[in-house]
């Protein structure tokens, strides 16, 4: 299946926008966001894995999960969800952690002190033609390298997302 990329990757300032068509019906790629066992099947960067997640889907609730590099280091994150409106939108703040859960700076897995210790993102879903358009702004991401690297490491995931999706549909 083709990956509909009609829409480009921007980043302005400290703020990632990303738009992607994928080939479902909006519930189930909002569930793709919300249940950790379909998380599990395509979070991550190509080569990364997501070995554990747990989602607890209520405004304050937490998803909890770590994302596995392709040399076996884990990077453990944590987001606390700040708005959800099913299927339409989640809201979180997103912040590195350690594997107990607590929110750690950036710098503990080598990562440049510039990066915050939240983030918020915001992700939307909208039908499109038995479709759906998602939509995702991760703000307060240092310009330079590391978002770089964050705007590729999004589209690597979106990409393993909608690989995941055409074996569900």
């Amino acid at each position: 299946m083709s990956i509909t990329k009609e829409y480009p990757s921007v980043a302005v300032g400290q703020t990632i926008a990303i738009s992607q068509i994928f080939h479902a019906p909006r519930k189930l790629v909002f569930d793709a966001w919300t249940k950790p066992d379909r998380m599990m099947e395509w979070m991550g960067p190509r080569g990364f894995t997501c070995p554990f997640c747990t989602v607890d889907l209520h405004v304050g609730g937490s998803c909890f999960f770590s994302l596995r590099s392709p040399d076996g280091v884990d990077f453990w994150n944590k987001s606390i969800y700040k708005e959800i409106i099913r299927p339409e939108k989640l809201v979180y703040l997103d912040s590195f952690a350690d594997s107990e859960g607590t929110i750690v700076p950036a710098s503990y897995y080598g990562i440049t002190d510039e990066w915050p210790l939240q983030a918020l993102v915001t992700v939307t879903f909208e039908d499109h033609n038995s479709q759906t358009l998602l939509t995702l702004y991760h703000q307060g991401i240092p310009a330079g390298e590391n978002r770089d690297q964050c705007v590729e490491g999004w589209n690597e995931s979106f990409d393993k997302l909608e690989e995941y999706l055409a074996d569900e549909v």
